[in-house]
This record gives C-alpha cells, sequence and structure tokens, in this order.
C-alpha cells in the first residue's frame, strides 16, 4: 500500500508530496537515471530541455514495463536539468506534470546542475517505483536484460 504524505507544518507542495511511505512487504524498483537516448543510442532533443524531458519520460515508461509497474505507480523521483534557470526547470517540471508522474502526487526534488553524463544531455530523472502484485494495466512486461553487456550505452563522457 502507497501513502502519500503532505505535512501540514510544511508549506504545500505544487504537485509533490513531501513523503512517501510503503507498506513492508511490498516490492519496490529502483531506475537508473532515464536518459534522452532513443533505441540506438542516439541523443533525442538537442538543445531543447522540453523535448529531452519527454524523451526521458517515454524511455521512464520502458523501465517501469520492464518490471511490471507503471508511472502511478512511481513513489519517488529526482528530476535533474542543465541549467540555472528556474524557467528552464519549470518547463521541464510541466513535463514532468503532464506524463502521470505528479498522479498521487509522488515524491519529487527538481534540481539544476551542470553536466550530466551524455555530450549533449539536458535532462535526466531518476526513480523509485513499487512492482504491484499484478502488473498494473499499463505495464506490460519486458523482457528484463541483465548486466552491461546487453545495453551497450553511446559515449557517457563529457564534451
Amino acid at each position: 500500500m502507497i501513502r502519500r504524505v503532505t505535512s501540514p507544518a510544511l508549506f504545500p507542495p505544487p504537485t509533490y508530496s513531501h513523503a512517501t511511505v510503503v507498506e513492508a512487504g511490498t516490492k519496490l524498483a529502483f531506475l537508473a537515471g532515464a536518459v534522452p537516448l532513443d533505441v540506438d543510442g542516439n541523443l533525442v532533443g538537442e538543445g531543447d530541455p522540453v523535448r529531452q524531458a519527454e524523451q526521458v519520460i517515454a524511455n521512464m515508461e520502458k523501465q517501469l514495463r520492464a518490471v511490471g509497474s507503471d508511472l502511478a505507480h512511481v513513489l519517488s523521483t529526482d528530476v535533474y536539468v542543465v541549467s540555472g534557470e528556474t524557467a528552464v526547470l519549470s518547463a521541464v517540471w510541466e513535463v514532468v506534470e503532464a506524463s502521470g508522474l505528479s498522479t498521487g502526487p509522488h515524491s519529487s526534488t527538481l534540481l539544476g546542475v551542470a553536466c550530466l553524463g551524455y555530450s549533449g544531455q539536458l535532462v535526466e530523472i531518476t526513480a523509485t517505483a513499487m512492482v504491484p502484485e499484478e502488473p498494473a494495466d499499463s505495464a506490460l512486461p519486458e523482457k528484463p536484460t541483465d548486466g552491461a553487456a546487453s545495453q551497450a550505452p553511446a559515449d557517457r563522457s563529457q564534451s
């Protein structure tokens, strides 16, 4: 069972909760950072944080389906945006809100950072999700892959 908590002793957050509590015995999935790469490892939306955020959400949905979960079962996220401008962070957050991740709402932190792992990458989102006993309606499990050999990502160095 998921219980999302907004403390009345704190300023009310716009579309997220202060904390998420999961009852013991619940299966959790800790997702690696979803990045704005297509299936061939090409950067999607170069220079466009909104387009990159959309690709990141699409990739996160695939990660979640692979473990039998979906966006509605995400408990917590960290949203990283390469920018020091609140307007850019807000534009990315609007993509997060529109995605269904704010259903609940989940606990989240939005951060402006100096750089991320792939050249040209502007957005990355990490997540923790509950995996329901019965797969979520939108979660069609994909065959999970084990090990890095099957993932073969593009160069993760900075340029």
